[in-house]
């Protein structure tokens, strides 16, 4: 089940990259949000259970190589060597806040899935949209979509993220027996 996990995680970073460079961005009215934006909100959640499994230092380890995979991917799918360097520092950014929050908080796990994917997932859209497309280095979007775009990712990500915690509630934590009544 560890490997699985860990499997799965390195797939959903791999097939990210693959919907984003294959699919045009969707619009959502005024916000902009690449195909692989909905897969990547469920990295988030495979990255904490792969914490739960394997632990915090072989979670970063499975961060390292998702991160090369990334690299590797965006480079095969003709990214420029800008955008390949965006999507690298952007994941170690946003996996390693994820890590670390879901680390110190002391809540029911489906709690901190969702209050560490949704900051991991906030640090991800701003840092990449800033890093790979904004005016400041690669000019692929104008200042006046920049916003748009972050918002967009944001908001699907933490519609997502909401979503992965609630199955984690129901699915994965342990309840209380109810008591019987007879």
């Amino acid at each position: 089940m560890k490997l699985f996990l860990v499997i799965l995680y390195l797939f959903f970073i791999a097939a990210a990259n693959v919907l984003t460079a294959s699919i045009p961005p969707l619009a959502f009215g005024p916000f902009l949000v690449p195909a692989g934006s909905f897969l990547i909100a469920a990295t988030f959640v495979l990255r904490d259970l792969v914490q739960n499994a394997v632990g915090r230092k072989r979670t970063y380890a499975a961060i390292g190589l998702a991160m090369i995979l990334s690299a590797a991917t965006s480079a095969v799918l003709g990214d420029t060597l800008w955008i390949v360097f965006a999507s690298a520092v952007t994941f170690a950014l946003s996996e390693t806040t994820d890590t670390e929050i879901y680390t110190r908080l002391k809540l029911p796990m489906s709690f901190k899935v969702l209050y560490s994917g949704l900051i991991g997932g906030a640090v991800d859209s701003v840092v990449f949209i800033l890093i790979g497309m904004s005016p400041l280095f690669s000019g692929f979007l104008p200042w006046n979509a920049v916003g748009f775009a972050i918002l967009g990712q944001i908001l699907v990500k933490t519609a997502l993220q909401l979503a992965g915690a609630a199955c984690i509630g129901i699915f994965l934590e342990k309840r209380p027996a109810r008591k019987s009544l007879g």
